[in-house]
């Protein structure tokens, strides 16, 4: 049995459809198909079925899933511990948010480069509960992502490598004597209140008997920003990391204190053969 076709047929599942699945793994549809024909020939089941624009698992399919992620997890642990260096064989699975993406990871990536540079390292972009979902299952080495609202895991190890205040973010042009006067009179736009910081911030407000002129509700930190600059509205954001200058469009004001911040950091499965890759990983962030 080849163990591809397993890897395929994960990834059918977990994207229901063909087209998403070949996306994600990088393969034309045509191939993902067949090596789903191939699968299901060498098992003597069908595996997948259409339901209308999605492919779902059959009964057979749903009953195997899981143990086609074991053997899939057994095949990397084998190529892990099949390695000349004392770290585990690449390629490093590292997961990272948007704003990690836009600030903490390429200096992060320079160094891992330089220290080394026989082991690649592959970038899965998420949200951080997507994020720390694929650690937890094996899926990803490890994450950088804003810690949730809850306990981590006690199966995870957890590094923080920044904490981000919460600030306002008003355009440049605009007189800010008060931010929290500034955020109550402009035009508002609102963090998404279902991640951890946009609760954070709602609850600041609330605790300040501010209740904002809301324009807009968005997720995206970068997409606010870009709308503060266009001079939409204000926002009260966690004070983010950039590559380069930030945009001379856009000011950033401190809050009264006491302030809340987000803390963001690396996750990586304690137990997992692969964690000596997170935890060198993070060793290059304490020698900064």
């Amino acid at each position: 049995m080849d163990t591809r076709f397993l890897q395929s047929f994960v990834a059918v599942v977990d994207c229901g459809s063909i087209a998403d699945a070949s996306r994600r793994l990088d393969l034309p549809a045509t191939t993902v198909t067949q090596q789903m024909r191939a699968l299901e020939a060498d098992i003597g089941c069908q595996l997948l079925t259409r339901v209308g624009r999605t492919v779902r698992p059959t009964v057979v399919g749903a009953r195997i899933v899981d143990q086609a992620r074991e053997v899939l997890k057994g095949v990397r642990e084998l190529r892990s511990a099949a390695s000349a260096t004392e770290l585990p064989a690449g390629p490093l699975r590292l997961g990272a948010t948007p704003t990690a993406l836009m600030g903490v990871v390429p200096p992060l990536l320079r160094r891992w480069m330089s220290a080394h540079p026989g082991i690649q390292v592959y970038i899965e972009p998420g949200t951080s509960s997507t994020l720390l979902g694929q650690v937890t299952a094996g899926d990803l080495d490890a994450a950088i992502l804003v810690h949730p609202s809850f306990a981590m895991p006690k199966t995870c190890e957890w590094r923080l490598l920044r904490k981000e205040a919460l600030v306002l973010l008003a355009p440049r042009g605009m007189k800010v004597r008060d931010p929290l006067l500034t955020a109550a009179r402009e035009p508002f736009i609102l963090y998404d209140r279902k991640v951890v910081a946009g609760k954070m911030a709602d609850e600041y407000l609330r605790s300040h008997g501010i209740k904002p002129k809301v324009r807009f509700e968005l997720d995206g930190i970068e997409h606010i920003a870009q709308l503060v600059a266009e001079g939409f509205g204000v926002s009260i954001l966690p004070d983010w990391p950039t590559l380069g200058t930030p945009d001379e469009r856009t000011k950033r004001w401190p809050l009264p204190s006491p302030c809340p911040s987000r803390e963001v950091g690396l996750v990586w499965a304690r137990s997992s053969m692969r964690s000596p890759l997170a935890r060198a990983l993070y060793d290059l962030v304490e020698r900064r």
